[in-house]
């Protein structure tokens, strides 16, 4: 018996046992352990993909095991594997995980959920030694505790493990954006120096882009309310660019996300950004399907900005649906045969108009919407999604006097010696994602930031969930300006942004 690992891809990502066996007997080729209808196939493609290449097929009885056999399996990454237990049944095959899929040229294909396969075995497996195919091999590379060798097809394969030469098809280049990385606390960032958006085209709005800046340091919610044309989108989209820099485990995580999604992907010195419609389903929105689980866009902006446009269109289930992601920062998915987790860290951003016409804040125009129309419009967001928001701002109309002023490189750049100073006191998450006894540490008061605060909590009946967004965000006022301990000036502004409806 001859034996290579391989992944299986389900919620658990369990690590497989590939055994195969020759015996004596009528000819014939079979694969137990539960094995899907992708995997069946590779009976047929490895046999045509073997003969087409001129190799010898064994007339044997071959039997192919996937153990643990009582763990589903599924996915086209097992083709490889079995190929090379058919092809190389004399050899001494060593332990190695082996991943790919045929084609029947012989050449070995990647497929869109390799990748994350091997990101999550990293965190799985240490110093994994690990054959991909070539064309992502430079990619997977980056990946830690994994030593990867990118082989391109099967005469490859052959050379490969007779020859034993390892170092010849062993990948260990520097993908390009990691050449000059950012050194804070021995911890590695990648800086964004993409600014395909600039703060510069948005006219005025000093407050709107004060609040990006006070969002952007620390991952904060915030909702935008104007009206229309008066530049929420133009924000909105804007923000990832002037976001703090990603470490190497962000970069990672947003690849494998994205690979799961079935979406080729590549490194990025970008935070995500989704902006999925108002029209979108539940499903498409917070993941979902009918047997296996599949990630949505709720999971899919982990790590940065999820934009709802028009936040008042969307379905009432959807609204209340944010409650988890944006509370516990995680979104759950139970379906018949999978239960998966996801991890949902992300600055959410609403936009909406003031009524339904979107002329109520207007001077030039008038409102044609009643108090009724107004009120039911408003009333689409309840009171428990509204004290998850951190930041409102009401957009200001536009005139012909407004000017630019900030860049996003500019703001970029405050933000990130802001957010080197928050690392100076050994914090590791985002202000806006920071745990009860997290605040407890680093949302240190002055006395006199105290006792405007409990001024606030007795006029306003602040709720608990809104006390900690209030310091969360006066902790990053205070950060951008380098200020180690929250004072009044802070706290203050951290009140004026607070929803109205909401203190």
């Amino acid at each position: 018996m001859k034996k290579l690992k391989c992944i299986s891809y389900d919620e658990n990502l369990d690590i497989i046992d590939v055994e195969s066996t020759l015996t004596r007997g009528l000819p014939g080729f079979g694969i137990v352990g539960l094995a899907n209808i992708a995997i069946k196939e590779s009976i047929e493609r490895i046999k045509a993909t073997l003969l087409n290449c001129n190799f010898n097929f064994p007339a044997k009885k071959i039997t192919i095991n996937l153990s643990p056999s009582g763990i589903p399996k599924r996915g086209s990454h097992f083709d490889l594997a079995i190929a090379t237990l058919i092809l190389l049944h004399n050899e001494d095959l060593q332990d190695f995980f082996v991943v790919g899929e045929l084609g029947l040229d012989g050449s070995i294909k990647s497929t869109n959920e390799l990748f994350s396969l091997l990101l999550f075995l990293s965190a799985k497996v240490k110093n994994a030694r690990v054959i991909v195919p070539k064309s992502i091999a430079l990619k997977a590379s980056m990946i830690p505790n994994l030593e990867i060798f990118g082989l391109k097809n099967l005469n490859e394969v052959i050379e490969f493990f007779k020859e034993k030469n390892y170092d010849k098809f062993k990948f260990s280049q520097i993908h390009p954006l990691f050449e000059n990385p950012i050194i804070l606390n021995d911890e590695i960032f990648i800086a964004n120096q993409n600014f395909a958006l600039d703060f510069s085209d948005v006219k005025g709005q000093e407050n709107a882009k004060k609040a990006c800046m006070i969002a952007a340091l620390g991952m904060h919610n915030i909702l935008f309310e104007g009206s229309p044309g008066s530049g929420k989108s133009m924000c909105a989209k804007r923000l990832v660019y002037i976001m703090p820099p990603q470490n190497l485990d962000e970069i990672l995580m947003q690849s494998a996300y994205m690979s799961l999604n079935s979406s080729e992907c590549e490194f990025s010195q970008t935070r995500i950004f989704r902006h999925p419609h108002h029209t979108s389903t539940r499903a498409s929105i917070f993941g979902g399907g009918t047997k296996n689980a599949k990630i949505g866009e709720v999971a899919l902006a982990n790590g940065g900005v999820l934009f709802f446009d028009e936040f008042p269109h969307f379905s009432k289930q959807i609204i209340e649906s944010l409650r988890e992601p944006l509370e516990d920062h995680k979104i759950h998915i139970a379906r018949v045969n999978s239960k998966v987790t996801y991890e949902t860290k992300f600055s959410f951003i609403a936009a909406q108009n003031p009524c339904p016409c979107g002329n109520l804040f207007s001077k030039n125009l008038s409102c044609t919407c009643s108090e009724v129309e107004i009120k039911k419009y408003k009333n689409r967001i309840s009171a428990p999604i509204l004290d998850r928001i951190d930041l409102y701002v009401a957009m200001d109309e536009i005139s012909a006097k407004d000017k630019a002023s900030l860049t996003s490189k500019e703001m970029s750049q405050k933000i990130f010696e802001a957010f080197a100073f928050s690392k100076k006191r050994g914090q590791k998450e985002f202000n806006g994602k920071l745990k009860d006894e997290d605040i407890k540490k680093f949302c240190i008061m002055e006395n006199s930031a105290q006792e405007i605060l409990n001024l606030a909590i007795s006029r306003y009946k602040l709720s608990q969930r809104g006390i900690n967004k209030t310091l969360k965000v006066a902790r990053s006022i205070a950060d951008l300006n380098a200020s180690e301990f929250i004072n009044k000036e802070h706290i203050l502004e951290a009140l004026n942004f607070r929803i109205k409806n909401a203190l």
